[in-house]
């Protein structure tokens, strides 16, 4: 029902399909190229990113120094796709995750799903779907 929400609610929006995926493509390349000013440029004013917890950011100003605080915890976070899903606006993927903790040099590998809104050519909405339990762990110096 969720899913049917998120497209009835990306219905209407200027881009098709297509175009879509691309810009959630470059959009992903921006994030393996650890870009944070990229990937900030490809973010509508009103973007909203969602985390795996539910956390919000809506704050365009705090967008940039977040993925830019991301990438140096992070220096080789790479987002791997293996599926692409889009209906008009929306645009759905999964693949994994992966990273090298900077400070401990431990690196984790998570299957992951994201869900992307479009607008106008730009990322409306960025959501996280992972566990990131060995995420977690690494960074409370756990097992």
């Amino acid at each position: 029902m969720r899913l049917l929400n998120a497209i009835d609610s990306a219905k209407g929006i200027s881009v098709s399909s297509t175009s879509a995926t691309a810009i959630v493509r470059k959009f992903i390349d921006r994030i393996n190229a650890h870009d944070s000013h990229g990937v900030a440029m490809l973010c509508t004013p009103e973007h909203l990113f969602i985390d795996s917890l539910g956390g919000r950011l809506a704050d365009p100003a705090r967008l940039e120094p977040a993925w830019a605080g991301y990438f140096a915890l992070f220096p080789d976070y790479h987002i791997a796709i293996e599926n692409m899903l889009s209906a008009d606006a929306l645009v759905l993927s999964s693949g994994w995750a992966s990273a090298t903790h900077r400070q401990t040099g431990r690196s984790w590998r998570i299957p992951a799903a994201w869900r992307a809104v479009v607008h106008e050519h730009l990322i409306a909405e960025w959501q996280v779907y992972a566990d990131n339990k060995p995420v977690y762990e690494i960074l409370s110096g756990g097992a």
